[in-house]
């Protein structure tokens, strides 16, 4: 059973993992080289759990110790209780869900252990937003989509706001880093996948047109918002894709594309003149 331990210095030393968690500079450069991320909120912390991270310790205001009792009784890691002002000096913010946990970090795979098995792939160029990483993953795992890569220069899907706003769903799809950007986009092409890159750009064909869903392996390109794809990106695709807007809308939020587009990656809609749908992937 872990240790409930109350906490009255926001200066106590082991509430090291908890300091500064607005702090998006420093936090990206602590958390991956001390091995950790912050998990926020109950049912982001019973995912985490469940997927198999291991707990360093929990932070939790009074009235969140009963509701996470069962996991203070199952897990070893210390409970630190505090009062939601002490929890707020600490990390920076108001802590809304009361509870937060440190969890350990475990080895990414490699991209060409996840595209042995995987069929239906997200590859997010430059994606640096963690609020559109945590969207974009959330959508993928309920979207059946098998797994994502991430340029070198992608957000951390583990950072509190990503984990946050996926609702734990970055523990559901696995992911890997692309070491070489764009060379490594050739080795996805060499498993076997189709590269589309999904664009605003009136030289693509439309989603419906292309039909992703009936090809073998795909694996679907986006960019940032704003900038999308890259030139070198778009050359080293294999087709360009859309999605069909109306009343003189020109593009979406990346998260709201990708969800569109996982759609019709994983499953289809509609496409041919009979109107009847085509089979489930």
């Amino acid at each position: 059973m872990a240790d409930l331990i109350t906490v009255e210095d926001p200066d106590d030393p082991r509430l090291h993992d908890y300091t500064g968690l607005t702090d998006v500079e420093l936090r990206r450069t602590r958390e991956p080289v001390e091995g950790l991320f912050i998990a926020e909120g109950e049912k982001v912390i019973r995912r985490a759990k469940d997927a198999g991270y291991e707990m360093r310790s929990m932070l939790l205001s009074a009235k969140w110790v009963d509701v996470m009792r069962d996991v203070i009784e199952e897990l070893p890691a210390p409970v630190y209780a505090v009062s939601p002002e002490l929890a707020e000096q600490v990390t920076g913010y108001h802590v809304h869900r009361g509870a937060l946990a440190s969890m350990q970090r475990t080895p990414l795979p490699t991209a060409a252990e996840l595209l042995r098995t995987a069929r239906r792939v997200v590859i997010l160029e430059s994606v640096n937003d963690h609020t559109n990483i945590g969207a974009i993953f959330r959508s993928a795992a309920a979207l059946g989509m098998d797994a994502v890569l991430l340029s070198p220069d992608c957000a951390d899907p583990l950072y509190r706001r990503s984990v946050k706003v996926s609702m734990g769903a970055v523990f559901s799809v696995p992911y890997a880093r692309l070491t070489s950007w764009p060379r490594d986009l050739e080795s996805v092409r060499e498993a076997g996948f189709t590269l589309l890159a999904l664009t605003p750009d009136e030289k693509a064909r439309s989603l419906d047109e292309a039909a992703p869903h009936r090809m073998d392996r795909v694996a679907l390109m986006l960019g940032a918002e704003g900038d999308g794809l890259s030139t070198q990106a778009l050359v080293a695709a294999d087709e360009w894709v859309r999605i069909p807007m109306s009343h003189g809308v020109d593009s979406l939020n990346v998260g709201a594309a990708a969800a569109v587009a996982f759609y019709a990656v994983a499953t289809g809609r509609p496409t041919g003149q009979d109107g009847a749908s085509p089979p489930a992937q």
